[in-house]
This record gives structure tokens, C-alpha cells and sequence, in this order.
């Protein structure tokens, strides 16, 4: 995978771990981000684009093969569930519209454990129905990423403490080894190298749905 790919949201948890598993092959990556970020890698492949993701302009991007879509806030963060929707589910979409309009043939994104457009759970139904919607883009090959609690600082990345993986990590920790997998928490570095490795599949399936057990697995 040499040809340029996009990466939205590079500044989060997933987003950098990504970016280090993209740039440690060599690959040319335009991350899309809301304001610079001075301490992303420091790599002659990475470029750095300022982006409005309600409006967004291509003129500056080149062609990507592939787009890795890590956005995501929380309803507390974004402040209301119209906030919240913007960025889950509207910014999501306009990035994926645009890469495939601009040529980019595969696509991964970070959804949620959980996430069902029936779900009577907000966050959940959100997500889903964002799944939902990637899927009739038209992209050759859709991977989608359902983590379970993610691990990792978001404090040293200048994010928001989420107090859910925070006290999740906490309380699961001594008991970690006896959670079924699919639910345990995850690290964020997991989750990057198996979307990676599923895109890297030239002849996976159209849609693929990785569950977080199954994150753990491929993401070793």
C-alpha cells in the first residue's frame, strides 16, 4: 500500500496509531484535521491538511487507494446529542463521500461494540446508523472496527478524559484475563494494525465488521 491514503481524526487515540503503523511502511499519508497538530510523527510522508469536515474541499488533497476514518467524540465532550451526531456520524460520512469521489477504492473505520440503527441506546443507534450508510457508498472493500473499551492516554494527547474507559480500564484490570474478549478493553494500537491488515487483504470481502475479539486477534 504505497499510494497516498487519508486519515481523519490522526490526532486521536486510534488515529495515531495508524499513522505509526502507516509511516513505519513508507506509506504517503494526508492526515485531515480540524486544527494543526505540531506534535503529530515528524516524517517526511505525512502532510497535514486543515480541514472544515461540514465543508469540506479537495482541491488540496491528492487521490487517495484507501481513507482510515477515526472520528469520534462522546455526548459529554460534544456537549448535546445533536454535537455528537455531527461529528459520529455527519463528519464521518462527508470524509468517506469525499475520498471515494476523489478515488479512494477501500475504506476503515472506527465504529463501536454495539452499534445497531435499532438500538434504543443513542450512542449505539448513531453508530449504527452511520454503518449503515458507509455501506451503500460503493467502496470495493469496507472494514469497520467495533472496539471495546479503548486503552490508552488521551490526557498526553491534549484530549478530553473519557470517564468510562478510564474507570472501565480501572475496574476491569485485575480481572482483565478472565473477560471474554470481545469485551475486554482494548489497546488502541490493536485496533490500527487490524484495520491495517484487514485493508492489506486484496482479496478480503466487500464488508467486513471486526469485532473487538477479533481486533485482539489481528491486531497482535
Amino acid at each position: 500500500m504505497k499510494q497516498p491514503v487519508w486519515i481523519a481524526g490522526a490526532s486521536g487515540l486510534v488515529g495515531r496509531e495508524l499513522l505509526t503503523v502507516l509511516l513505519e511502511r513508507g506509506v504517503d499519508v494526508h492526515a485531515l484535521l480540524r486544527r494543526a497538530v505540531p506534535d503529530l510523527a515528524k516524517d517526511d510522508h505525512l502532510h497535514q491538511h486543515e480541514v472544515d469536515f461540514a465543508r469540506l474541499q479537495l482541491d488540496a488533497l491528492p487521490a487517495p487507494q484507501a481513507v482510515y476514518i477515526a472520528l469520534g467524540t462522546t455526548i459529554a465532550v460534544a456537549g448535546s446529542q445533536a454535537a455528537f451526531r455531527a461529528v459520529d456520524h455527519d463528519a464521518v460520512l462527508a470524509v468517506a463521500r469525499a475520498a471515494k469521489t476523489a478515488g479512494a477504492r477501500r475504506c476503515a473505520v472506527v465504529s463501536a461494540l454495539g452499534a445497531d440503527a435499532k438500538s434504543s441506546v443513542f450512542y449505539s443507534r448513531v453508530k449504527g446508523e452511520t454503518e449503515q450508510a458507509l455501506g451503500g457508498i460503493g467502496f470495493e472493500q469496507l472494514v469497520i472496527a467495533r472496539p471495546s473499551l479503548l486503552v490508552g492516554e488521551r490526557a498526553a494527547l491534549g484530549q478530553p478524559t473519557r470517564a468510562g474507559e478510564v474507570w472501565g480500564e480501572r475496574l476491569t484490570r485485575p480481572i482483565r484475563a478472565l473477560i471474554p474478549a470481545r469485551w475486554r478493553p482494548i489497546p488502541a494500537e490493536r485496533v490500527a494494525r487490524a484495520m491495517v491488515a484487514a485493508l492489506d487483504e486484496a482479496a478480503g470481502p466487500k464488508l467486513r465488521v471486526l469485532e473487538s475479539d477479533t481486533l485482539q486477534r489481528m491486531g497482535r
